[in-house]
């Protein structure tokens, strides 16, 4: 059976090389677009979670406008010195307020676009986020709103691609007013974190920010750092306690625990995987239609050898394995040629992005069992035509 199944396709070498290829394109984009989503899901993931389970955000949240009122933040409320009331709280171990702002850096005859980051001395332990040369700026610096600053890795990288960036003096402009500083150290490579590119700020004392800058105590949220993993749930309940006896309506403001996000990226990664492999399983069925079809073809133009081989003794179940064998042959061939061309197609996207390849052994399993799966069904109807034609009739055909 199977070297009649060979002998067969080999002698419609087109018609088969586009069975196979249907089933081809859809194994392939199964394996690569589950690998894809696999890949860019821990990528996501690995990058939250590398700033600590224990770590808590407080922001303002947004204002409903009603009435003719402007929609507005509850910025007043969160100033420098709510940072100091929320360190109190005992599960709390660090507080770090951040002023976020834009302004220009300039070095010589360059210049750039940054985002300016107002932060403590002790941003880099609650965030996990080391200096890579020279220091951040003490408690020390905080206090005397020194006119010091650390780079991003990115940003040192364009201003400074062929000099040591430490010691030296740069301009920052915002709004219209220039201010000098020295650059005291340069920060690792973190790279993009969901919306925020950290190796493009620049961090200076957020005294100084709010001092010199932008002249104004206010911060945009607060990055806390509990005092151990398992007392986030109480860290929480204690900064809410905190803010409702400053702020009344607890839509105001937001708290938001790391853990939360890593558990929303893996929700969104569960959907985003099963949508890419909805996407691709309809290429599948594709394929599948186009080895039915190729197969009533071959049904048709194949009329009188049936008749033949019924003639002298094919019985009905051997012609429907006939047909039935082609049909999980060219499937199963796709499918194999399309796991190849599918790993090759993840590997190579997985390179140009830089995230791990993902390649799950259910993916493997899904797609050739799907394309196996529809060479059975789709062969099974022009196998059945095949079979149940009367040998008389097959024989005076043409």
């Amino acid at each position: 059976m199977l070297r009649t199944t060979i002998n067969s396709l080999s002698a419609h070498k087109l018609r088969t090389a586009l069975s196979v290829l249907g089933i081809l394109i859809g194994v392939a984009s199964v394996i690569a677009m589950i690998s894809v989503g696999q890949g860019a899901t821990y990528d996501i993931r690995s990058r939250v979670e590398s700033l600590g389970a224990d770590l808590v955000t407080v922001s303002p949240a947004f204002r409903v406008g009603r009435a003719g009122v402007a929609s507005t933040q509850i910025t007043e409320t969160f100033t420098l010195e709510l940072a100091d009331e929320l360190s109190k709280a005992p599960a709390v171990r660090d507080v770090v307020p951040v002023i976020q702002t834009n302004g220009t850096i300039k070095y010589r005859d360059r210049n750039l676009q940054t985002t300016l980051m107002g932060v403590t001395p002790a941003y880099p332990s609650v965030v996990n986020y080391p200096v890579a040369r020279g220091r951040f700026f003490s408690t020390q610096d905080l206090e005397s709103y020194a006119k010091v600053l650390v780079l991003g890795s990115e940003v040192a990288q364009q201003l400074f691609p062929d000099e040591d960036p430490l010691g030296k003096e740069v301009v920052l402009e915002r709004a219209g007013t220039r201010f000098l500083f020295t650059i005291i150290g340069v920060m690792t490579s973190k790279g993009q974190l969901g919306f925020g590119q950290y190796d493009n700020r620049v961090y200076l004392p957020v005294t100084t920010v709010a001092r010199r800058i932008t002249g104004d105590r206010t911060v945009n949220f607060y990055n806390l750092r509990v005092a151990s993993a398992d007392q986030v749930d109480e860290a929480i309940a204690q900064v809410e306690f905190i803010l409702s006896r400053r702020i009344s309506n607890p839509e105001d403001y937001r708290v938001r625990a790391q853990q939360d996000i890593i558990e929303t990226v893996n929700q969104n990664a569960i959907t985003m995987t099963f949508l890419l492999g909805g996407i691709a399983a309809i290429a599948l069925l594709v394929g599948g239609i186009g080895i039915m079809n190729i197969l009533l073809v071959s049904v048709v133009e194949r009329t009188r050898e049936i008749g033949i081989r019924k003639a002298l003794g094919a019985k009905h179940r051997d012609i429907l394995w006939q047909f039935l064998t082609e049909s999980v042959f060219v499937s199963t061939l796709g499918g194999v040629m399309g796991l190849l061309m599918g790993v090759g197609v993840a590997a190579l996207i997985a390179s140009f992005s830089r995230w791990p390849l993902i390649i799950p052994s259910y993916a493997i399993f899904l797609a050739l069992g799907f394309s196996l799966t529809v060479g059975l069904i789709f062969g099974v109807y022009p196998a059945a035509r095949a079979a149940r034609l009367d040998p008389v009739e097959a024989l005076r055909y043409e």
